[in-house]
């Protein structure tokens, strides 16, 4: 399987490049001749977007199956049920200490480069000029949200109708993951009760389940280099530079921060807790970081991400199975710091001071917050909103930082996911260890 991923990592990559060379050099022709500009963006409605939604909505039609099978099969897999309390264990502490710290991390950034205190007056009405109609639909969507409780908690991981929530109610939404992944347990629990014959059956069933939304994920990448080759280039064509370069500081320092806690912090952990390499473990994974960062979707990158961890790192099933399809929803570590990120960027633009008590609970607001976030582009920019709401910053405030939202969400997408593949791998060391000292008692 290694063999395999190493071209089509290059070819992904070679994809994104030739996307962004092509958008640049028509940024460039569009200067002087702006009917190009018009054109390259008409074609890109037209033609580059449905090409990559044709290879996103493949990878979506096997999400829900997916989630499903995987997590339920990784809890029948454990073969007693007095395993999974501690694996479930393991797993929730490890993701909220990585977004917790990736957070920290975020706004130390951001208090050392205070990138909102140095954009000049003019690029900032012209930012909230460009983009406040846009800021206003995610305020909107954050005010018919409900607010967070206790009943909102059950209702979002017990609805009274999961198939309806599972489903979705449009053709545009894809459907709730937080109640299948309950269910999924659920489900995966009683069949740990079950009889040999029958939980083997079980397992079977939900295996090749598995295996046939995995074959659609191989189908979806054929198509991964010329689809990630469109989407950049339209996303290069549409935003244009003048807003990234006015926002440079703070693109630039989310980046690096970014950066820093995917290869700092993970590796390590991966030499903390793990005998893995960690040079060789992100040469391993290159291509579930690639296909994450090329598609903004911890959703759209969960086959591929399953299936690098089972036949490329050789990680227990049952564990990659448990780990992965509840990080994909709850460990949002790039999430959680860019929201932290943002809200302070904001809150400099517009004067408002954050105090270290306010930051703190910040940090804790991200991390849950987080949490709740779709799984798809832009899924966090409603949340945003809620934030800045919260702390008293104008939430038009959001439009501020749209222009540049696209590139870091490709980013945070890219942290969450290799977060997820780091977690994979150190619970699955724990286990291992674990089972081991049994083994030996």
């Amino acid at each position: 399987m290694a063999s395999s991923n190493t071209p089509l990592a290059n070819k992904i990559l070679a994809g994104l490049a030739v996307g962004v060379v092509a958008g640049l050099l028509t940024l460039a022709l569009g200067h002087f001749a702006p009917a190009v500009l018009t054109g390259a963006r008409l074609a890109s409605s037209q033609l580059f977007d449905p090409l990559g939604q044709v290879f996103l909505r493949l990878l979506f039609f096997v999400v829900i199956p997916l989630v499903f099978a995987s997590l339920t099969v990784g809890v029948v897999q454990l073969g007693r049920l007095d395993r999974l309390g501690p694996l479930a264990g393991r797993t929730f502490t490890l993701f909220f200490a990585n977004m917790a710290i990736g957070v920290g991390l975020g706004l130390i950034m951001m208090n050392v480069l205070r990138p909102g205190n140095h954009l000049a007056d003019d690029a900032k009405a012209r930012l909230l000029a460009e983009y406040g109609g846009a800021a206003q639909q995610h305020i909107a969507t954050h005010a018919a949200q409900p607010s967070m409780n206790l009943m909102t908690l059950v209702e979002m991981f017990m609805p009274k109708n999961l198939l309806g929530a599972v489903a979705g109610h449009s053709n545009n939404i894809l459907g709730e993951v937080l109640p299948l992944i309950l269910f999924g347990i659920l489900v995966g629990a009683v069949g740990t009760q079950l009889s040999e014959e029958k939980r083997q059956r079980l397992q079977s069933f939900l295996e090749l389940i598995a295996e046939l939304m995995t074959g659609i994920v191989h189908f979806a990448l054929k198509l991964a280099p010329y689809a990630v080759a469109a989407m950049i280039y339209s996303v290069v064509v549409k935003v244009g530079t003048d807003i990234l370069v006015a926002l440079g500081v703070f693109v630039l320092g989310c980046i690096a921060v970014m950066l820093l806690h995917l290869f700092g912090t993970m590796s390590i952990w991966l030499k903390m807790w793990t005998t893995r390499s960690p040079a060789q473990f992100w040469r391993d994974i290159r291509t579930v970081l690639v296909t994450a960062f090329s598609t903004s979707s911890s959703n759209a990158t969960l086959p591929a991400a399953l299936d690098c961890a089972r036949d490329t790192l050789k990680i227990q099933p049952s564990v990659a199975g448990f780990v992965l399809p509840l990080g994909t929803t709850m460990n949002m570590s790039g999430t959680a710091l860019y929201e932290g990120c943002v809200v302070l960027f904001v809150a400099q633009v517009f004067g408002v001071e954050l105090s270290l008590v306010h930051q703190i609970v910040l940090l804790v607001l991200a991390v849950f917050s987080a949490v709740a976030v779709a799984g798809i582009p832009g899924g966090s920019l409603p949340l945003i909103a809620g934030l800045l709401v919260t702390f008293g910053i104008p939430a038009e405030g959001i439009g501020i930082v749209l222009g540049a939202d696209r590139i870091l969400d490709m980013m945070r997408t890219m942290i969450n996911v290799g977060s997820d593949m780091v977690t994979t791998a150190v619970v699955d060391a724990q286990v291992l260890r674990a089972e081991a000292r049994r083994a030996v008692a």
